[in-house]
């Protein structure tokens, strides 16, 4: 209603200052406007008052006034040097007319228009933000208002994410703390911060980042995400055994057909493998070929850690736990001092071997 009452009444005073310019004689030198220039001051002076009756916002306080200057102008482009009398035409024809056009003008801007859409900002337009600025322009301005308004957090909430798309990983880090510290912890917003920080750290791991993760998988028992992360920081840390846990945990909230499902079942995978992907059926072909002739040699001459590791490593790859378990025990006999078996026992231990015939 406010967009209409605006709109018709510029409308009524373009008409009539037209109406009011076209019935009588107007001298270049001595402009007689006063009486249309009386019109846009009322205008303008009902906009002031609705302005501070909260009526009108600032911004649509300002659309108004502005358009009412753009009508003043193009008036003024309109009316010339000299403007010469219609009254040989009749003021009733005209006044007909310029009613005529305002209905028409409104009726078609009804019928093809959109007024009861919201106003729409250039930053919530993208296919027009795109054409004027990009997103360092975008966080330029955001961290502006940041630092005046160190609690907008609707500002935090959009730049945290663009700082990721930056790879701005500890600034990231930092707009997610300030977000938790206005609006409170959630499961995504903890897994959120913990990724900024797994980031940073390059492979490297992050306590912080895992105990937010769990943190977020223990306040929201159907939450995918951060027991998806738990799962990949556990397999790159090799605890296999805890990894092949969380990825069963990740899997058990799937309907199927999920994007995350394949990368969690190789995943597990994995995991259940002792750190090794297991292979294809023609991969597994040549590994057996290449594991039969590697454990007859071994068998028959010995070996050092390694070949034996590898033996064990391949055993585990084709899914044979049993063949694994007898190798491994077998290395212990040829080497049964532990210092010597370092990799050896590590490998055994993730895949669940019984070690020196304790299971571990």
């Amino acid at each position: 209603m406010l967009f209409w009452s605006i709109a018709i009444a510029i409308t009524a005073i373009a008409c009539a200052a037209l109406f009011y310019a076209a019935g009588r004689r107007v001298n270049a030198a001595m402009p007689q406007t006063e009486d249309a220039n009386s019109h846009f001051r009322l205008v303008l002076a009902g906009i002031d008052a609705d302005l501070a009756a909260g009526k009108l916002g600032e911004g649509e306080a300002q659309a108004a006034k502005g358009e009412l200057a753009r009508e003043i102008l193009r008036l003024k482009a309109e009316a010339g040097p000299a403007i010469t009398s219609a009254k040989g035409l009749g003021q009733a024809p005209l006044l007909i007319g310029l009613a005529g056009v305002a209905a028409v003008a409104l009726g078609l801007y009804a019928a093809l228009g959109s007024p009861n859409l919201p106003s729409q900002p250039l930053a919530s337009r993208p296919e027009l933000a795109a054409q004027s600025i990009d997103l360092e322009d975008a966080i330029t301005r955001i961290e502006s208002q940041l630092t005046a308004n160190p609690d907008d957090l609707r500002g935090w909430t959009v730049i945290a994410p663009a700082y990721l798309e930056l790879a701005r990983y500890g600034d990231a880090a930092r707009a997610y703390r300030r977000i938790i510290e206005l609006s409170g912890p959630t499961a995504d917003l903890q897994t959120s911060l913990a990724e900024a920080l797994m980031l940073a750290a390059d492979g490297a791991g992050s306590p912080e980042a895992m105990r937010l993760l769990r943190a977020a998988a223990a306040s929201d028992p159907t939450h995918v995400l951060s027991r998806l992360y738990i799962a990949a920081e556990l397999t790159r840390a090799e605890d296999y055994p805890a990894a092949a846990s969380a990825w069963q945990e990740a899997l058990a909230l799937s309907r199927g057909g999920e994007p995350w499902l394949p990368a969690a079942q190789q995943g597990l995978a994995v995991a259940q493998n002792g750190g090794v992907a297991p292979a294809n059926e023609a991969e597994s072909a040549a590994i057996a070929q290449m594991v039969s002739g590697l454990a007859e040699r071994l068998s028959s001459d010995g070996g050092n850690v390694e070949e034996w590791t590898q033996l064990i490593r391949a055993y585990l790859v084709l899914g044979e736990t049993d063949s694994a378990q007898a190798a491994y025990d077998d290395a212990v006999t040829a080497y049964p001092q532990a210092f010597d078996r370092g990799e050896m026992d590590t490998l055994a231990l993730g895949a669940g071997l019984t070690l020196n015939g304790v299971e571990p």
